[in-house]
């Protein structure tokens, strides 16, 4: 083989050498375009991944303040609610106590009502003797109307005539001038006590009226829920 030849031979290798090259630098190419798009759409999808765990944490957050302003809002309108039925009851005590008032400048009316509380007292209290006070300007009503009152309750016990002596040193005060006035108030009606002090039975008006609403409560508050609920 002569020169010639032999460097036909190498150009030959050197070619087919140049042609792998290509060849396996394709496929390099190929493959590292491959793994780079792979890695591309796993990086996308990750970050996607977060984006929406992202949205859902801050959908959430949202959620749960929309949830706490609502409840905050509903408990403020509950807490309106009911302090507007205070006030309504409150209003109602008030009229109430006003109307006892003008209950009392009638004195045939007025009469009538502590001659019905002394006996209920004496009721309660079942003692022989007893202390009653009253405000310093309804004396002139009660003394008129203690006989009637120890009769009719001893009739009903069976009982003796009791002993009721009338406080002249320690009197109810007096009923309210007006609303702005301070301090306590008795509106009317009397207190009595056995001579010891120990039992006490509180008839005044003002008394009564609480122990009434506080009765009445439950229906007074059911049937302002219920005209709220109608309107």
């Amino acid at each position: 083989m002569n020169d010639v030849d032999v460097g036909k031979q190498i150009q030959q290798m050197v070619r087919f050498i140049q042609q792998e090259a290509q060849e396996k630098a394709s496929e390099i190419s190929v493959a590292a375009e491959e793994d780079f798009n792979i890695e591309k759409l796993q990086l996308v999808e990750s970050e996607k991944r977060k984006i929406r765990q992202e949205y859902e944490r801050k959908q959430k957050q949202v959620d749960i303040r929309r949830k706490i302003e609502y409840s905050m809002e509903l408990n403020a309108a509950r807490i309106k609610v009911l302090q507007a039925q205070e006030d309504i009851v409150g209003e109602m005590k008030e009229n109430a106590s006003k109307t006892l008032v003008r209950v009392t400048k009638d004195t045939n009316v007025y009469r009538k009502i502590l001659k019905s509380l002394i006996v209920q007292s004496l009721l309660r209290l079942r003692e022989s003797s007893v202390v009653l006070r009253c405000r310093e300007a309804d004396r002139v009503h009660v003394e008129p109307v203690l006989e009637a009152a120890k009769k009719e309750y001893a009739e009903k016990l069976k009982v003796n005539l009791p002993k009721i002596i009338i406080d002249g040193k320690v009197h109810l005060p007096p009923q309210r001038l007006n609303d702005a006035a301070h301090g306590p108030a008795c509106s009317g009606g009397v207190v009595l006590a056995s001579q010891d002090g120990k039992i006490v039975c509180d008839n005044t008006l003002d008394t009564r009226v609480d122990v009434c609403f506080r009765q009445k409560l439950p229906e007074i508050r059911k049937k302002l829920y219920a005209q709220q609920v109608s309107q």
